[in-house]
Parts: C-alpha cells; structure tokens; sequence
C-alpha cells in the first residue's frame, strides 16, 4: 500500500506538472496574440479555455515569461528582433532626452518580451510629480495623464503619476518615481525582486553587444 500511494502521488505531481507547463503556453500564446498585457488576467483566461481549475495548476508568472520568450523566438523569429531592436534604439533617444530626470529603462522593452503593440516603459526620478509634466510640455510634447501602483519595496506600494505620449510612431509610458527611489527599483509584478532596469549607458552596451551577436551569428559561428 505504501508504495502505491507513492506511486499515485508521483503521478499526481507529474499531471499537476504538466497542467502547469499547458497553462503557461496558453498563456503566453494569449499574450503574443491577443495583445494582453496583464500576467493574471491571461493567466485565469488560459486556464478558463483549457478548464484547468485547481489552483496548484496555476502557472507562475515567471513561468507564463519564460514560455512568452519561447513563443516569440519559435513564432516571431526576426520580425520580434527587429521589433524589439526598433524600440531599444528608440528607448536609447528617450533616455537622453529625459536624461535631467535621471531615466531608466523597464518592462517588456527590457527584458526582450517585447511585440509590435509594447510600449516603451521609463522610470523617471522626481520628487516634484509634476517636474516631468511641465518638461513635456516645454518641449511641444502632448502627454495623457494615468496613475500606476507599484511597491517600492515589500512593505510601501504607491500609487505614482505616468505620462503617456506618442514618438518614432511608437508609445511611451513613463512614470515619475521619487528620487529615493533611484537606490533601489520597485518590485516586479512577475517575480516580486527587484525591477530590472537600464540606464542609457547600460542599454547602449545592450545594444553592442547584441549587434556583435548579431554579427557572429552572420559569420556563422
């Protein structure tokens, strides 16, 4: 009896296992295809569609990342490079613009998950909220105003000022954090860490090397 009880719980955690891996795909599919954003949100709607409903099922957001990044590379091949390369670049002129705010890269732009529908996500470092506002304004740059609620560590969330403008044909997303917040990115909504993030000369060196990547690549090595 005690062996088959092993047995059965083995196979439990190999199908829990396995639910997990098909929710994460869906999931990932959801948000390359549909333009979903939210890792929640195309989590509940994967495992509605495939009417997985256990919780212990429930993929990770790290997960559901890491399955976007397989998506993309099986799917998208050169056209999510070129994608993500455009903006990249175009994040790089951003963050010199910005540069009197002390401006740093996040989100999907970052990170590599991103699609033709990404916007470029900036953090910009104030401790007047309506510094970067006025700043658009005097450069002629029209900006609609939002609020985004990120923890700045585990035990404070705000709930901060983002402008969102249009440039390069592209959408720009930055919100203004206080300028403590420089010592230490907020926390990720995948992980829960620490915010991976760029400054223009960390992106710049992104950037080379991924053009000698790219370059070796064509050499075939």
């Amino acid at each position: 009896m005690p062996h088959a009880r092993q047995h059965a719980h083995v196979h439990a955690q190999t199908r829990t296992r396995e639910r997990r891996r098909r929710l994460a795909h869906e999931a990932a599919r959801l948000m390359a295809e549909g333009g979903m954003r939210d890792y929640h949100q195309a989590k509940l709607k994967a495992a509605q569609r495939l009417g997985i409903f256990d919780d212990a099922s429930l993929p990770r957001n790290r997960e559901i990342e890491e399955a976007l990044r397989e998506y993309q590379r099986l799917f998208s091949g050169a056209n999510h490079g070129e994608a993500l390369r455009v903006r990249r670049e175009a994040a790089l002129r951003a963050l010199g613009f910005l540069e009197p705010f002390s401006p740093r890269l996040v989100g999907p732009v970052l990170e590599g998950t991103a699609d033709a529908n990404s916007a470029v996500q900036l953090h910009a470092y104030s401790d007047d909220a309506e510094a970067v506002m006025r700043f658009l304004d005097e450069h002629g740059i029209p900006a609609e105003s939002r609020m985004r609620r990120l923890r700045l560590d585990p035990e404070r969330s705000a709930d901060l000022p983002v402008w969102v403008f249009g440039a390069e044909d592209l959408s720009f997303d930055v919100t203004v954090l206080p300028l403590d917040a420089l010592r230490q990115a907020p926390l990720s909504n995948v992980d829960g860490r620490p915010m991976k993030r760029a400054s223009a000369t960390q992106l710049q060196q992104l950037l080379a090397n991924e053009e000698i990547s790219s370059y070796e690549a064509g050499l075939g090595r």
